[in-house]
């Protein structure tokens, strides 16, 4: 959709940013307690002989299964919440005027109510299905994962703003500035 390229443009503006994707990743390494319960609930298969989550393995069960799904959601999303929220108590703490959150299932975990406004990157059904293409992922992932997602149109109508992410990266940009104003200055 166009969440990444947002935050790099913020971050290079010099907006402090947090990616709870990257948070997921993160908490799922070797000695991470939700590792030691994703292998508890799902089987010590999903992890390598390195002692790392094998992503495509339980991907495959968890997006074929919404009982499976909800299953590895409530082991990770109550420790990525706790994280975000962390952050963002430390940035009010420092006076920070402003500071992005990236949460691709907002929506869906029900924390919009924790943020002032809501930005929702979007991009047609073509351009996304190209994207994740790129990523590699077989057809029928794609589908599962887009079906445990609400639909974009949904987020958009549910957002404050909406950054269309098909055009160039100057108009990408652009539509940052009108939103976050001088909190993202010019080049």
């Amino acid at each position: 959709m166009g969440k990444s390229t947002s935050a790099s443009l913020l971050s290079l503006g010099g907006i402090p940013i947090l990616d709870t994707d990257m948070i997921a990743r993160e908490i799922v390494e070797p000695g991470q307690p939700a590792l030691t319960e994703i292998a508890a609930t799902f089987g010590i298969e999903f992890i390598d002989a390195e002692g790392k989550l094998r992503r495509d393995l339980l991907a495959e069960i968890v997006f074929s299964s919404p009982e499976k799904l909800k299953e590895l959601e409530s082991i990770l999303h109550p420790i990525i919440r706790d994280r975000w929220l962390g952050q963002a108590q430390i940035w009010r703490r420092e006076n920070r005027p402003v500071g992005v959150i990236i949460i691709p299932l907002l929506f869906e975990t029900e924390a919009q109510s924790h943020f002032d406004a809501i930005i929702c990157t979007a991009c047609s059904p073509r351009t996304q299905h190209e994207r994740l293409l790129a990523r590699r992922w077989p057809q029928h992932q794609i589908d599962q994962r887009l079906a445990a997602q609400w639909p974009v149109e949904k987020k958009m109508a549910a957002s404050n703003y909406v950054i269309w992410t098909e055009g160039v990266m100057e108009i990408h940009l652009l539509q940052l500035r009108r939103i976050f104003g001088d909190y993202l200055p010019p080049r």
